[in-house]
């Protein structure tokens, strides 16, 4: 049962580093704003396997996922809402943006994002303070 377990987790970890290397323009705009905690001191992880599904960005400190959409998302409105149900279950709040939106005003994109986190994070960067 163990090998089995590893085997999968092996899978989901190579899976999260895939879609890491692929991301889209959109995504990379985007990370590039939020890595290194250089949005309010808030940290970011990106393509973070969780449950059945991969989140684009997660703040755990802000129980914040932020997801970043494509043209495919109109005809997949039930399977996101399910998606969006699964993780608010978790506790976790869930921002969508187009990848439109971010392309065109990643600035309103970032402060958006800031104030769901709650503003800048006490003591900036690491929170310390």
């Amino acid at each position: 049962m163990g090998n089995v377990r590893t085997l999968k987790r092996a899978a989901v970890v190579a899976r999260a580093r895939e879609l890491r290397r692929t991301d889209t323009r959109a995504e990379a705009r985007l990370w590039n704003a939020l890595r290194a905690e250089r949005l309010g001191g808030w940290k970011w992880k990106r393509q973070v396997p969780f449950g059945p599904y991969f989140l684009d960005f997660l703040c755990r400190d802000a129980a914040l996922v932020v997801e970043i959409d494509g043209g495919q998302h109109a005809d997949q409105v039930a399977y996101d809402a399910r998606r969006t149900a699964f993780l608010e279950r978790w506790g976790l709040r869930v921002l969508r943006f187009w990848n439109s939106e971010v392309l065109i005003n990643r600035a309103d994109v970032c402060r958006t994002i800031l104030e769901a986190c709650g503003g800048e994070r006490p003591g900036g960067p690491g929170g310390e303070g």
